[in-house]
């Protein structure tokens, strides 16, 4: 990874803290996570073979409440990369007006290589090494990137094991028969869309008819083209790790076979599937004239080399941090309007909040109140942002974080931890 996010996130909350003229104990305490577990977890293998796998969860703050965040199955999960996901958790959740703060964890793996059984074997052992200091009080996993919800009920079920009852407040993002929510697989996607929503009315641009490229086709993106498709606008490229589709009139999403494997659009032949459309590069996706550029993918994908190309006027971060610091000053400079990633994607863990009192409550909501809440949430934390930057002068992203350190500097005086 060329740029360490661990870092950025660093950079970005000590740019809001100076912003906000805090004391410095607030930067002090916010600037590392409160907990890291590193956990090394055997496995039996199908062939025999015992294999040891490293996983991490990284707590970074509960001056707000419990630590929230997904867990991943990546080769590249690594301490860094899991401590930077934490934080943006905290101010995620603070963002949208959530009693959490941020956790986040990982298994460095390659999921493609497991078996179903060794990926539950190695899920279940996950929970066991950080089953101390995990709960519905404490700290509340969800899905990430690789893993679903069969992963998140084999959680679940592991920790109520270990408990001696039925735990379902433990995690979220569950079969709905497990006490998963209504609502759920489309809420990081639904919450980015109200967002887009609000940000082109602001700008003058009518989300009907307004052209959007999507970089990105997994669960994110794939549900981000349909909700937007269906709201009026355009979808005029869509592409996953290699490469994808381009048609400048628009097409539509419905008709793009989804498939599981992260690589769909491997070479020019896929166009052909699809009149009217012509293959392109992921990277050349990201410098199309749109109005609406989503990168949907991975970390660092908006970079000092081609945040100067985008033309876009509207960047709507759905992945978590997929601009490189020097790409957000470029865009910045170039008057492009940024939804940061924890504004832009914070749907996610904002119906994963409803999951959990759900699950607290013992009582579940219908889909229409899910999404009429989610609304509610993410239109109020868009405007909040909105007017801190008006006020302040300050970009979006400055302008997010500023929000969520208010409310953490506040909560943490009142603690005495300052």
């Amino acid at each position: 990874m060329s740029e360490n996010i661990f870092e950025t996130a660093q950079q970005q909350i000590k740019d809001a803290c100076d912003k906000l003229k805090c004391k410095p104990a607030v930067y002090e305490i916010l600037k590392q996570p409160m907990r890291v577990i590193e956990v090394a977890i055997p496995v039996k293998m199908d062939d025999g073979s015992t294999k040891v796998f490293m996983g991490y969860r990284s707590q970074h703050n509960d001056a707000l409440g419990p630590a929230k965040g997904g867990f991943r199955f990546h080769p590249a999960v690594t301490a860094d990369e899991t401590k930077a996901l934490s934080m943006w958790m905290t101010f995620k959740g603070a963002i949208v007006g959530l009693p959490y703060g941020g956790g986040k964890g990982g298994i460095a793996c390659d999921p493609k290589q497991l078996s179903m059984r060794e990926k539950e074997e190695l899920t279940r052992g996950y929970i066991r090494a950080i089953a101390p200091f995990i709960g519905p009080e404490k700290d509340i996993p969800a899905p990430d990137v690789a893993t679903n919800a069969q992963v998140m009920a084999w959680v679940m079920d592991e920790f109520s094991k270990i408990t001696g009852y039925n735990a379902f407040g433990v995690v979220t993002g569950k079969p709905l028969i497990l006490g998963g929510s209504e609502g759920r697989e489309k809420a990081t996607a639904m919450g980015c869309c109200i967002v887009i929503r609000e940000a082109a009315a602001k700008l003058g641009i009518d989300i009907k008819g307004a052209r959007i490229a999507i970089q990105g086709f997994g669960n994110a993106g794939s549900n981000l083209a349909a909700i937007l498709h269906d709201m009026g606008a355009k979808i005029v490229a869509i592409s996953d790790l290699r490469g994808g589709l381009y048609n400048p009139n628009g097409f539509n999403p419905y008709e793009v076979e989804k498939r599981d494997e992260a690589v769909q659009f491997k070479d020019e032949s896929c166009a052909a599937k699809y009149p009217g459309t012509q293959f392109i590069t992921s990277q050349e996706l990201m410098t199309l004239d749109c109005d609406v550029l989503v990168p949907a993918a991975i970390e660092n994908q908006i970079t000092g080399k081609n945040a100067g190309s985008i033309k876009a006027r509207i960047v709507a971060e759905a992945a978590n941090g997929p601009t490189t610091p020097e790409g957000n000053d470029i865009l910045i400079n170039n008057g492009v309007f940024i939804l940061p990633d924890i504004l832009a994607s914070a749907g996610g863990v904002t119906v994963s909040y409803f999951e959990w009192v759900q699950n607290l409550q013992n009582y579940y909501w219908t889909r229409e109140e899910v999404m009429e809440r989610l609304e509610r949430k993410m239109v109020t934390a868009f405007k909040n942002v909105y007017n801190i930057s008006q006020e302040y002068g300050v970009d979006m992203r400055t302008a997010a974080y500023m929000v969520g350190v208010k409310l953490l500097a506040e909560a943490m005086e009142l603690r005495g931890w300052l």
